[in-house]
Formats: structure tokens, C-alpha cells, sequence
């Protein structure tokens, strides 16, 4: 099996005579903020003869980063089978038919599906709200020979999930942050420095744990971390690494799996091919060692030679960004007031208003009473401050996901008053009748439910319930002891080992008490 990274979590995988493309993700995603690092405009034109004609094509998620619509709809043949991964609704299937496709393959959660020849897939879905409505996916691909798990970004709950298909060659996987937070946040830089090295830690922390869990021949890190041309968000590059930014590149990863006695990781750029056999593995880059390592060695004139190349592009999209001064009250009246209508458990966990500040228009949106107003001074609880063009565009466009229309693009900023509220969050990915619905289902059945604190386990010297309160991952397999706290490490949650109390949240406290004997 032979596997060539295409950039970020893009895969071209070669099986006999089969090929899988994964992810191919060209065109700069989120409000022209995130391009692909290292960059993958100069692909190789075998690489891209076969991209553009696979025998199937196979779409995480919906993330912009993951769904390049505008290059899907000119670069492959849309008769080219789609393997679907088996997500709650048929969101992704319908998107990927409005750009022409039509052969679905419909996959079983989990299951392995026969493509022929020898060749397998099972595709392994998450779909609570806070992965994204429409769900995010993992998918295992095994030739009869060699076995290679793509995980991109998928936080895969279930730490044997992918373990049960066989032992692991190639596993390919997400280590850098792929989110806003913490750096839009109007908090003191110093505060801002710290939430955004906890949050690099955690994310190696669970990273280093699935590739402990897995135990691949090759450890392949990917999908991410993204960069940044835009002079305006240039400084959210990690480049000297005292930058605000929870976005290292894969040569710190790399080092923290050697510190972790792991050394099966592979260096890799856009257009270097794994291959493996049961006895062997060899790496071919198509570029000098020297050319592989400059993206991060020379990390700033890279970035910068790269931002030059793309300037005329990134002027021109921004140049067509343009304000038509719609009335945002009423346009917001009309679309969300039904939704906030349907999810009262929804707007009870999130418990104050928030404010959306634009030129010329703020706007309140009353989660209590579940209505949409021109602001007058009410008490708030969140804040957001976003640029009138992109607020315009995402509501012309009736975007059901503002993380991925908007938040993504880091080209905002935000204030709350108090601790992080995943529930308001899950509100703006959820703006449809069919999102809504599933996210007030959610709250009702997370909330409803007891906790499970008689299911418990022993950690280091404490005993505690084994789930989570956050999105009930197991403990077991990854809460660890820091100093006074216990972490989760799949989302980074912590927890004060003295009384339980959520550094991250009020209201999602963790049954915990000092083992007595």
C-alpha cells in the first residue's frame, strides 16, 4: 500500500490497482484565512493525474479544509464513486450532489465494506454536536497486506474503535489546534499566552494517546496545522513559537513522540509517498531533504515568499467582499426565532443573552425568551464583534455552520463573562430545523440523563466516575493526573482532584475523592 500526502489532510491512496483520494483541499478555506502548510500549489503532475481521476473519493466532513467544493467541482469526475461515512443525516451526501456527484457507496458505521479486489474500507463516525452537526469520521483502508488508518481530525471517543480491524501499518493523524479559541478572545494577552500553551499541550497529549493506542509501523502527523497569508492574521503563525497561536508544525510533534520513546513518525511535505509491505517501509519525497525541511527550518521567509505568490488572489477575494447593508435584525428575526422556537433546552443551558456587534447594526440575541433584537443596553453574557461583510455573507448564504462559514477564519473576536459555554457554540452550528432538532436532543439527553457516577475507576490515587462530564469519553483511557487536576485528554477538559469543579465550565463538575486505602 502506498499513501502521498497532498497537504493538510489530503491523501492519495494506492492499493494494487485502486486509488482512494481523501481530502483534497487546494483552495484557501474560511474567508481566504487558512492555506495549506506546507504549501501544495506545486504538486507534482503524476500526483495530480491521479487526484484528478480516482477510483473513489472519500470526504471526512463537511470543514472547509476537508470539502473543497470550489476545486471538487472542477477537478474530479463526478461520476467517480463517493464513500460515505455513515453520519445521522444526509447533509454531506446532498452537498457533494449539488456539485454533480451522484455514485454514493453508503457505508455502515464501523463496518468493513468490500470494494473488490482485495480491497477494504470501514469508516468510523462521531456525530455529537460538538464535532459538527453533520458529524466528522475516521476511515480504515486495508488491501489484504497492509492496514492504514486515516484519522485526520476525528477525535475518536472509542480507543480500540480502530484497533478492531487489525494491527496498524500506517496511521496518519491530526496533532495541531483547529479552532479560534483562544486567540480572538478580548482577555489580557498574558491570560491568552496561557490558555493557548494548555491547549497545545493537550492537543499532543491526546495525539501521543492514539498513537500509543494504535501502535503503527509509521506515524504519519497531518492535517494541519493550516497558515496564515493575510497580513491581518500573519501573526497567528507559530513561527518562533512566542506567537499567540495554537498551531505548531509537525517538527514539535515529531520531537514529543521521540521524547515519548516513539520514532516511527515521518517527516513529510505535499507529495511524500509512504509505502509499506509486510516487511518493509520506505518514504520517497519528491523534493531535496533540504527543500522537505525548509518549510520549517525557514519558516517565515517561507511563509513570506508564499504570501507573495498568493497576494494578488487574496486581495482580489477580499476586494469582492461587499456590504449591502441588509437590515440583519429582521433578516435574523425571520431565520432564528423558529429554531430558537424549537430548543428550549438549548437556550436554558445557555443561560444570558449575547451580543453580535457589526458597523452600523448590533444585534441581541435573547436565549431566555428566544427572540432576535436590536440591542439597547440589555445585560450580556457573550460578546461577538464581527466585520460587516463576512455577518452579511454568512446570512445571505443562510449558512447552517457559523463555526465552519466564519468562527474558522479567526476573523472575529469574542468576550464572555465567565467560563467557556459549549451549548452557545453548538447553537451556531446548528441553524437549520434539521440541526436544531438534533442539537435541543442532545441537551435533553445529556442533561436529563444521571450521571454515571457508580461506573467508577481508579486513577493514580483518586477514584472518580468513569465518563467525562463533558462528552462522556472514558477516563480510563484518557483522564491523566497534573499536579491538583485531573485532564481529559481528548478535549483538554480539567478538573480540580480536590472537589471535582471544571476549569472549563460552571456546570460539568466530575465526581472525584481520594482513594483510601
Amino acid at each position: 500500500m502506498k499513501a502521498t500526502s497532498i497537504g493538510h489532510a489530503g491523501i492519495l491512496i494506492e492499493t494494487g490497482s485502486r486509488t482512494i483520494v481523501c481530502d483534497p483541499w487546494f483552495v484557501p478555506a474560511f474567508w481566504a484565512s487558512w492555506f495549506v502548510f506546507p504549501r501544495n500549489d506545486q504538486l507534482p503532475n503524476a500526483v495530480m493525474e491521479k487526484l484528478e481521476r480516482p477510483d473513489y473519493l472519500y470526504i471526512s466532513h463537511q470543514h472547509g479544509d476537508h470539502l473543497d467544493e470550489a476545486w471538487l467541482a472542477k477537478h474530479i469526475d463526478k461520476s467517480t464513486p463517493v464513500l460515505l461515512p455513515d453520519f445521522a443525516t444526509r447533509e454531506l451526501e446532498r452537498q457533494l450532489n449539488r456539485l454533480g456527484f451522484t455514485n454514493f457507496i453508503r457505508t455502515r458505521n464501523g463496518e468493513m465494506t468490500d470494494l473488490g479486489d482485495g480491497l477494504r474500507v470501514a469508516i468510523h463516525v462521531e456525530t455529537a454536536i460538538a464535532d459538527g452537526p453533520g458529524g466528522d469520521s475516521a476511515m480504515v483502508v486495508e488491501d489484504g497486506t497492509s492496514r492504514l488508518v486515516n484519522q485526520n481530525d476525528c477525535r475518536t471517543g472509542d480507543l480500540a474503535e480502530l484497533l478492531k480491524h487489525g494491527p496498524v501499518d500506517m496511521h496518519w493523524l491530526q496533532f495541531s489546534g483547529a479552532i479560534w479559541y483562544p486567540m480572538v478572545y478580548d482577555q489580557p494577552r498574558e491570560e491568552l499566552m496561557d490558555l493557548a500553551r494548555s491547549k497545545v499541550e493537550s492537543q499532543f497529549a491526546r495525539s501521543i494517546r492514539y498513537v500509543d493506542a494504535l501502535g503503527a509501523r509509521v506515524v504519519v502527523p497531518s492535517a494541519g496545522p493550516p497558515c496564515f497569508l493575510d497580513e491581518d492574521l500573519f501573526s497567528v503563525n507559530m513561527i518562533d513559537g512566542d506567537e499567540l497561536s495554537i498551531f505548531p508544525d509537525q517538527t514539535e510533534f515529531i520531537a514529543r513522540l521521540d521524547r515519548n520513546g516513539n520514532n516511527n513518525a515521518v517527516m513529510n511535505i505535499p507529495g511524500t509517498a509512504i509505502s509499506v509491505s509486510p516487511t518493509d517501509v520506505e518514504v520517497q519525497h519528491c523534493v531535496s531533504d533540504a527543500d522537505v525541511h525548509r518549510p520549517f527550518v525557514h519558516k517565515r521567509e517561507y511563509l513570506l515568499e508564499y504570501q507573495a505568490d498568493w497576494a494578488e488572489w487574496l486581495r482580489d477575494t477580499k476586494a469582492s467582499w461587499l456590504v449591502s447593508n441588509t437590515n440583519l435584525v429582521s433578516e435574523l428575526q425571520a431565520w432564528w426565532e423558529p429554531l430558537l422556537a424549537m430548543a428550549p433546552s438549548l437556550r436554558g443551558a445557555i443561560g444570558g443573552n449575547c451580543l453580535v456587534k457589526t458597523d452600523g447594526e448590533n444585534i441581541l440575541i435573547d436565549f431566555l425568551n428566544g427572540k432576535i433584537s436590536a440591542y439597547n443596553n440589555e445585560p450580556i453574557k457573550f460578546r461577538m464583534e464581527i466585520a460587516r461583510p463576512l455577518l452579511e455573507g454568512v446570512v445571505k448564504q443562510k449558512a447552517v455552520d457559523w463555526s465552519n462559514s466564519l468562527f474558522l477564519s479567526c476573523r472575529f473576536t469574542a468576550w464572555r463573562d465567565g467560563s467557556y459555554n459549549e451549548y452557545l457554540y453548538n447553537f451556531f452550528k446548528s441553524l437549520s430545523v434539521e440541526r436544531m432538532r438534533r442539537a435541543e436532543q442532545e441537551v435533553v439527553r445529556k442533561n436529563g440523563a444521571p450521571d454515571e457516577v457508580s461506573n467508577e475507576i481508579e486513577l493514580g490515587d483518586y477514584v472518580m466516575q468513569r465518563y467525562c462530564p463533558h462528552r462522556k469519553a472514558d477516563l480510563s483511557e484518557f483522564g491523566v493526573i497534573e499536579g491538583d487536576h485531573v485532564v481529559c485528554t481528548l478535549h483538554g477538559w480539567k478538573f480540580q482532584l480536590s472537589d471535582g469543579s471544571c476549569l472549563n465550565a460552571d456546570d460539568h463538575k466530575l465526581s472525584v475523592r481520594k482513594r483510601t486505602s
